[in-house]
Formats: structure tokens, C-alpha cells, sequence
């Protein structure tokens, strides 16, 4: 071994932009010998204080990202509400810094581009949050589909059941299209990304239906039943309110569709359909993948370490059967971090920062998953009128399916 080979590689000096909600997966990033959290911004009194807690009392707080720029960084989590991902994003992209943006990368496709673009000109590395592609349940039926188990995919539906939507997206910032275009994007980003991936496509016409049909008629909101000042979810959570109408202290704005259906055609000639409601009395993720030779799908999604199992049936015609040909049980690792799946995510992040190479989330998928989330809003708040969705630029999308290579600027 050479002297080279021996010397140790430092650890990675990682910063966090918005320590909010999804901090804590950032927390994950300080692994010993491997990273280290080392500065934090955020605006709010609460978020810096939150961050000495999660990162210990040495992190460096700002009030400003840009202050970030002194401190050394090698990689950043851009953790900020999504409608202010795209300008902190941009600032360490420009500044050479690899950076992680949690999904959805952003609430227009123009600035999902803008963000591809800087990545693509810079040859500063991308990375966006997608943990459901780390998911044990999704990450086996995947393999069972490219193993042949169902032969060529023809369709994939899923039905997202979101049990918690009243205390999770319409108490705060999450309720107001200004900030999220929709919860087809800012819920549906992650169902939508997996689809693709499942069905090896992209989403090119799509067309919808929904509505605002039980948290817009509530009348506790606003000035007479105000949210928390400096609230955030677990502050207001309580899962024994129901029904949902029964909630209290929505946003004062509230604009979003609590219920949506979506059809889609994929560039590969792959038929998808996606559902999405938010007053449902549970919460979990059913995908239902069919090809030529058979079906399969998942009961339970092991989100929060729940037991999760995939069934396949493709043997032989029959009546109703509830015994499948193939019941495949999946582990979850753990229960804290959506199932392992924070941890896989963040761990690839850290490697990619430091290396670079093929990731198993792709930022163009990203912003795939963000335009036909767009497209499908358009459609239903327009009454169902079919969308097209536009491709990025083939430079682009060529530059991100080899993996980011690094390379004179453009």
C-alpha cells in the first residue's frame, strides 16, 4: 500500500440551510471519520437553537446562508420550505459546493431547470432528496420487476392514502399554493418519482381531477382559531382528532386540493394513474405494477418500521384470490428514519459529495417528477383539460444520466 493509500481522507465538512422539519435527517450526516455537521443558517431563533441540539453546542450559526461561505464546506443540505429551495441552491452550486436539496427540488419547472443548468455549467455536484427510492419495499420491487417476475410493464397505479394530511399540509406554509404549487407536487412529487422509476419513463401527457372537498369548508382557521406562532408539526400533531373536519387551527389561507386523481402516458408508452387524499383514517402507499405476465404490488410500506409485504400473482387465470403466487415479506431497518431510507439516502449523498459516480436518485428524474406534478394541477384546476409535459434539454438530460462527470465548465 503507498504512502497515499495509508493517508486518511478528512472528514467531510457539511452544512445544513433551514433547520426545520427535516433537520434531523441531517443529523445523520455526522458519522465519524466520514462527516461532520460544522454550520447552520436559519432566519428563525428556533431553527438556530434546534440546531445546537441536533449538531452539538461547536456548530457555526447564521443568520444568512451566504455567511456559510466562510466556513470551509464540503457538502450542504438545503432543507429550507420548498419554495425557497432554488436561491441558497444556487449560491453553493456556484460556489463549487455539492449540494443536497430535499425534494421536491422545487415548485415550478422553470426553476428546476434553472438548478440543472447551474449544476450542469459549474460541474458542481446535485443531489435531491428523493428517499423513497431507498425505501425496502420499493427497492425489492424493483428487482423483482427487472427480474422478469411480471414480464414488461404495461402500467403502475398508485394510491396514496395519507391518513395525517390535515395536521401534516394544512396547518402552515404547505396550505397556500404561493409556496408549493400544489400537493400533487409537494406531496405527489415522491409517488410520481417512484412511478417513473417503477415503469422506466417519464410522465408526457397528463390530465386530472380534484378538489378542496373537506378541509375548505372548515371554519377554524385564521384570526379566530390561529395556528401556534412558530409552530411547526409535531406541536399541533394529534392523531386522535377525527373526523377530519374536527380539526382546529388551519391556516388562514387555505388553497390546495385535499383530494386528487391523475392519469398519465409515459414516454415509453407506459400508462400510470396516481391518487393522493388527505382525510383517509390511514396513511400508507399502495403500488400496483402490471405487466404482460402478471402483477404485483406492496400492503404496508414500512414507512414507520410497519411490516410490509409484496405480492405477485402470475401463474394462472383465476377468480378472486387472496392467497397470491408469491408473498415476499421485506424488512425495515428502522422505524425513525422513514424506514431506513433517510439513512441510505443520506449516506449516498455523502459518498457522492466526496466521489462522485451513479447515484440511485437522479436530479432530472427530480425535476421530471416536479413538471408532470405541474402539468397534472394545470389540468385539474383547468377541469380536467389534458396537459402536455416538455422534456429538459437533451444537453441536460445527457449531462445527468452519466452521473454528473466532472469537466471544464460550460
Amino acid at each position: 500500500m503507498s504512502q497515499r493509500d495509508q493517508t486518511p481522507v478528512p472528514e467531510l465538512r457539511v452544512g445544513v440551510v433551514g433547520i426545520g422539519q427535516r433537520a434531523p435527517m441531517a443529523a445523520l450526516a455526522n458519522v465519524p471519520g466520514v462527516a461532520r455537521v460544522v454550520s447552520c443558517a436559519d432566519p428563525d431563533p428556533r431553527g438556530r437553537a434546534d440546531a445546537l441540539k441536533l449538531f452539538g453546542p461547536d456548530v457555526v450559526l447564521h443568520e444568512r446562508y451566504e455567511k456559510m461561505a466562510d466556513d470551509g464546506l464540503d457538502a450542504v443540505f438545503v432543507l429550507t420550505p420548498d419554495y425557497v429551495h432554488t436561491q441558497p441552491a444556487l449560491f453553493f452550486l456556484a460556489a463549487g459546493v455539492p449540494v443536497f436539496v430535499e425534494k421536491p427540488l422545487a415548485i415550478s419547472v422553470e426553476d428546476c431547470d434553472t438548478l440543472l443548468e447551474a449544476a450542469h455549467d459549474t460541474r458542481s455536484r446535485l443531489y435531491v432528496g428523493h428517499n423513497l427510492r431507498h425505501l425496502p419495499v420499493l427497492r425489492r420491487m424493483r428487482e423483482m420487476i427487472d427480474d422478469g417476475a411480471i414480464g414488461q410493464v404495461r402500467a403502475v397505479w398508485c394510491r396514496h392514502f395519507v391518513g395525517h394530511g390535515g395536521d401534516y399540509y394544512f396547518k402552515d406554509w404547505h396550505a397556500e399554493r404561493a409556496n408549493t404549487t400544489g400537493l400533487l407536487l409537494q406531496k405527489g412529487a415522491h409517488d410520481l418519482d417512484v412511478i417513473h422509476w417503477l415503469a422506466g419513463g417519464y410522465s408526457r401527457s397528463v390530465v386530472a381531477q380534484g378538489d378542496l372537498a373537506v378541509y375548505g369548508g372548515n371554519p377554524r382557521r385564521g384570526a379566530d382559531d390561529p395556528v401556534p406562532a412558530d409552530g411547526r408539526m409535531p406541536d399541533w400533531f394529534d392523531p386522535e382528532v377525527w373526523p377530519p373536519s374536527a380539526l382546529r387551527e388551519l391556516n388562514p389561507v387555505v388553497d390546495v386540493e385535499d383530494i386528487s386523481m391523475m392519469l398519465a402516458r409515459l414516454d415509453n408508452g407506459v400508462l400510470a394513474s396516481y391518487q393522493q387524499c388527505h382525510f383517509t383514517p390511514d396513511y400508507w402507499r399502495n403500488y400496483t405494477v402490471i405487466g404482460d405476465e402478471g402483477r404485483l404490488e406492496n400492503f404496508g410500506d414500512g414507512m414507520e418500521g410497519d411490516p410490509a409485504t409484496i405480492q405477485v400473482w402470475n401463474r394462472h387465470r383465476s377468480g378472486y384470490r387472496r392467497d397470491a403466487d408469491l408473498t415476499v415479506a421485506v424488512d425495515t431497518p428502522s422505524e425513525d428514519d422513514h424506514g431506513g431510507a433517510d439513512r441510505a439516502l443520506v449516506d449516498e449523498f455523502l459518498r457522492f459529495a466526496a466521489a462522485g459516480g451513479p447515484t440511485e436518485t437522479s436530479p432530472v428524474a427530480a425535476r421530471e417528477a416536479v413538471a408532470a406534478a405541474v402539468a397534472a394541477t394545470a389540468s385539474l384546476r383547468s377541469g380536467g383539460t389534458p396537459v402536455d409535459v416538455s422534456p429538459p434539454a437533451p444537453a441536460i438530460a445527457d449531462y445527468f444520466r452519466e452521473h454528473q462527470p466532472a469537466g471544464p465548465r460550460g
